[in-house]
């Protein structure tokens, strides 16, 4: 089953997996680059992004939180996830 995209925004692709591991966390992929961020602490725990691109996802953790560990919750019972909505260009 692939990972269902929950938001895109400035070209930054976010997904979160079907019966993934813990710690709860969020897959970002940019330009080829791919990174996993905790959603307790929007840490970087696997990967990398580019510097602009780990700010606008952290950004966009703090916002999200509760609507991620929602998704995430959902998405660890195998059920269906939904779409958060993306940063706007300001």
């Amino acid at each position: 089953m692939s990972m269902p995209i929950i938001s895109v925004f400035f070209g930054i692709v976010i997904r979160i997996n079907f019966f993934d591991h813990a710690p709860p966390h969020l897959h970002a992929g940019y330009g080829g680059r791919k990174a996993l961020f905790d959603l307790s602490t929007g840490r970087v725990i696997a990967g990398g992004l580019p510097r602009r691109q780990t700010r606008l996802v952290l950004e966009w953790i703090l916002k999200n939180r509760t609507d991620l560990m929602r998704n995430w919750e959902l998405a660890s019972r195998g059920l269906p996830t939904f779409k958060i909505e993306g940063l706007a260009d300001e």
